[in-house]
């Protein structure tokens, strides 16, 4: 987890806040670094389009090269020299393919470092060398390569910039050279592509060294068009500072000239070809002098480059105006140049936010779970926001996310659904913008049916609708799924705590804040601090301003609140045959936990009824979801009451009820403290009420007790080698729901499981990066079909989102699950089954007569 670069030398140029090595104090007194071995490591992740992971992360970095998150590689290589040996060093990719076998004359000889190992957070990968002295009197170089793609919920401008820094960072007594280049694969999928690129050089201003930024696209750009879900357009800008040298040209010719003369030659090829003829790469060297001391000492030494891939524009959207060409939110403040200015030079900032969420994250994720789950949720950060682009303008942000690796969707609701748990722990604000564009589509009426749709667009980044109402059949999933979404968004406003993500950053400004505006049509705008020492931090609205925000936002869709709730009281209690969001399952009649859910999502209306004020809706609503909650306790568990089925007509199945998650999370279990002035009204004040007088925990829960008592009683049973299936038809599980299930479940339940996902990260054979649909025995591989890179790895964030959830307090609605932690009963598993799917046939056939 500590993945600091520490350096005796006052020449270091990576120096932390005092907070931040308090933080790391802390951290290490739990833990001793990166645990977990994963097989892939996210390496420059910001968005769709620009994402390059290290696919051979337990193996060293030169055996294979980067790659896309598909699996595809990626040109991105690194070489160091040193000088004094002529020895040339592979750190990344696999730049010796260019250099083997060494011929007499060439002038070099090609080595291999000791890898040290990798190292990772929330927003950074660290990879560590060590290089052989040249002479015996030395003791070896030590060389690292960090990748900072900065998650900074602070600062939504900040985490909106589809950039990334990698950093060389050197420490030795002899000099080092450093090489560096990417190919044209960053801006196509289509080796064939022909491609065109320039070098430009802008200034910082005020005689302060400028910066020269190589930019390639391809010759003929493809708008909103994708090819093996590379995007057919934009432009990668590689920068580095204006001291390097550069050249452009045929990729083996670069590296044997850099390995022959430690550097290049400031010159540019300008023959434009494609990707792959006669290769074509962007490099950048330097020079590190490290021997400029007479007694031997260490000295130490460091580069910045740059990675950004711009996109103008970058989504097409069916908005209520019409088919719109969405512009990145960036634009609204920079024009390209001088995003790459202000990215470059906002490392140290962009780093302290992003080493801060990282540590409170590691400190929280400790506390909610062990040492393993740090890593877990670490792992998990990037790969959220790697599906994500920001667009629109702080007065209308909006934010798209593709359903990378199984459908290609934009905004579908049922992977919103599970990665929201990231939302909720790191920025609320941010889910309001990913759920913006569904409620703006729909409620401009382009959407033809009275349940929510299943996405905004069958293929990313073209979020234009489905007119015709033929998108994947799933109301009952996806009402229940909006319905949770909603009411949990609105509860992180009104019942905020004092960790809220928002505020996970290490500048407590004194400045004054601006007011978020009311006025305007939309309720959730991006504003910044005014007279902030540090640009671009976003405001935190008080609890007031949170309530009427809220109110504004439920008021403004109410009657879509309302229809899709309509519908889950037809249809949520006696599911027909339909998909659930585990569509790779198939089709099922009557399933169990998809039910719970559409009955929560109408509890949870009663609750955003009582929010506008509209008391007969509430009542209404809340009476429905209690007469049919009871109704489907008794349809929906073993006749013994152990157990969970699949189907309500299912005996002998089971199945994981991970939809009981939403319960807790939307504060059923807890009567939480109001928020002062709840009663606020836009208009004129309500009367004082009476207080009503304390409730017990059994009257204010929704779903009794002892539901989550026999589950988390049975997923202890049933758990194998890597974790918790997800029902009885399969070995395979799906990770965001085993976080969900896990979350409300016992301690002694959840630790156990939690060491299960453990060990199938450090010893999976996937090779993509981090799966949700995974075998449990075997070699925790994939089971077909093959998801990877997925979003919904947000709910590995299930634990720490519920434990924020209702003021901090929803946690305390599951005390009753480890006041006997010692005890959980062994079950007969397959004795149970057998004998409820008897009992079952014995219904059936009473039933028939």
């Amino acid at each position: 987890m500590c993945l600091f670069w520490t350096s005796s030398s006052p020449a270091s140029s990576m120096r932390l806040k005092t907070a931040l090595a308090a933080a790391c104090l802390l951290l290490s007194a739990f833990s001793n670094c990166s645990i977990l071995t994963p097989p892939v490591l996210p390496l420059l992740v910001r968005n769709p389009y620009l994402s390059t992971w290290l696919g051979n992360a337990r193996e060293v970095p030169w055996s294979k090269w980067p790659m896309f998150w598909t699996g595809q590689e990626i040109g991105f290589s690194v070489l160091a020299s040193v000088p004094e040996s002529s020895q040339v060093y592979p750190l990344l990719g696999r730049p010796q393919d260019s250099l083997l076998p060494v011929q007499q004359g060439d002038g070099y000889n090609v080595s291999f470092p000791t890898y040290l190992g990798a190292k990772y957070d929330a927003s950074t990968t660290n990879l560590s060398y060590s290089i052989p002295s040249p002479n015996s009197s030395s003791k070896p170089a030590k060389l690292v390569l960090s990748f900072l793609s900065p998650i900074t919920p602070s600062s939504t401008l900040r985490q909106s910039l589809p950039a990334a820094y990698i950093t060389v960072f050197v420490e030795g007594t002899f000099n080092v050279n450093i090489y560096i280049d990417v190919n044209g694969q960053w801006v196509s999928g289509d080796r064939g592509s022909q491609i065109a690129w320039e070098l430009s050089q802008s200034s910082f201003g005020q005689g302060k060294p400028g910066l020269k930024t190589w930019a390639f696209h391809r010759q003929t750009e493809l708008l909103f068009t994708e090819y093996l879900d590379r995007a057919e357009w934009g432009t990668a800008h590689f920068s580095a500072p204006a001291d390097v040298r550069h050249d452009s040209g045929t990729s083996a010719l670069l590296r044997q000239r850099f390995s022959r003369t430690g550097t290049l030659q400031n010159e540019n090829d300008n023959n434009f070809r494609s990707i792959m003829d006669d290769e074509p790469v962007f490099a950048f060297s330097k020079s590190f002098i490290l021997n400029n001391t007479s007694i031997g000492l260490q000295s130490t030494d460091s580069v910045t480059f740059t990675m950004a891939h711009t996109q103008d524009p970058a989504v097409q959207f069916a908005a209520a105006r019409g088919l719109t060409l969405m512009r990145p939110l960036w634009a609204s403040s920079f024009s390209t140049e001088q995003l790459l200015i202000f990215h470059y030079l906002d490392f140290e900032t962009a780093s302290t936010l992003a080493y801060n969420y990282s540590a409170q994250l590691a400190i929280d994720a400790y506390q909610s779970g062990a040492a393993d789950y740090v890593d877990i949720v670490a792992l998990s950060a990037r790969q959220v926001m790697g599906s994500t682009s920001f667009t629109g303008t702080p007065d209308d942000p909006i934010i798209f996310m593709k359903e990378i690796s199984s459908d290609g969707n934009t905004q579908t609701i049922d992977v919103l659904f599970p990665s929201f748990p990231f939302f909720l722990y790191s920025n609320p604000k941010w889910f309001a913008y990913l759920l913006e564009p569904l409620i703006e589509h729909t409620l401009s009426g382009q959407y033809p049916n009275k349940y929510a749709m299943h996405d905004l667009g069958a293929s990313f980044p073209n979020a234009t609708g489905h007119p015709d109402g033929r998108d994947e059949y799933m109301p009952v999933e996806e009402c229940g799924n909006i319905l949770i979404m909603g009411l949990a968004l609105v509860n992180s406003f009104r019942y905020k705590d004092k960790h809220a993500g928002g505020s996970l950053h290490l500048f407590d400004d004194p400045s004054e804040e601006t007011a978020p505006s009311l006025d305007g049509p939309k309720a959730f705008t991006l504003q910044f601090k005014g007279g902030s020492a540090v640009k671009y931090l976003d405001t935190e609205e008080s609890d007031l301003e949170g309530m009427r925000i809220t109110k504004k936002w439920v008021n403004r869709s109410y009657g879509l609140w309302k229809q899709w709730t309509g519908y889950l009281v037809d249809y949520s209690l006696e599911p027909e045959n339909q998909l659930s969001t585990d569509d790779f399952a198939g089709w099922l009649p009557l399933q169990t936990n998809l039910a719970l859910k559409g009955i929560i999502g109408i509890h949870a209306m009663s609750k955003l009824a009582e929010i506008v004020g509209n008391d007969a809706d509430a009542k209404m609503y809340r009476n429905i979801s209690k007469s049919y909650i009871a109704r489907w306790e008794e349809t929906g568990l073993s006749r013994d009451k152990t157990h969970a089925k699949v189907a309500y007509d299912w005996y002998g199945s089971w199945t994981t009820l991970y939809n009981l998650y939403a319960d807790s999370l939307l504060c059923f279990r807890v009567e939480p403290e109001k928020p002062k002035d709840t009663n606020f009204d836009l208009g004129p004040p309500h009367k004082q009420k009476p207080m009503k007088p304390p409730q017990d925990d059994e009257q204010i829960a929704f779903v009794p007790k002892h539901v989550y008592k026999l589950q988390s009683d049975w997923y202890y049973n049933v758990r194998q080698k890597y974790g918790l299936p997800l029902d009885s038809r399969h070995l395979y599980t799906k990770t965001d729901w085993e976080f969900f299930a896990m979350a409300v479940s016992a301690r002694t339940v959840r630790e156990p499981i939690l060491q299960s996902v453990a060990r199938w990260v450090n010893e999976t054979v996937t090779d993509r990066p981090l799966t949700d649909l995974h075998m449990t025995e075997g070699r925790g591989e994939f089971p077909g079909p093959n998801f990877f890179a997925r979003p919904v790895v947000g709910g590995h964030f299930a634990f720490l989102a519920l434990e924020r959830a209702c003021g901090g307090k929803a946690v305390d609605g599951l005390k009753f699950l480890d006041e006997t932690p010692d005890s959980v009963p062994l079950l007969d598993v397959q004795g149970l089954l057998r004998i409820d799917a008897l009992e079952g046939l014995e219904v059936d056939a009473w039933e028939d007569l």
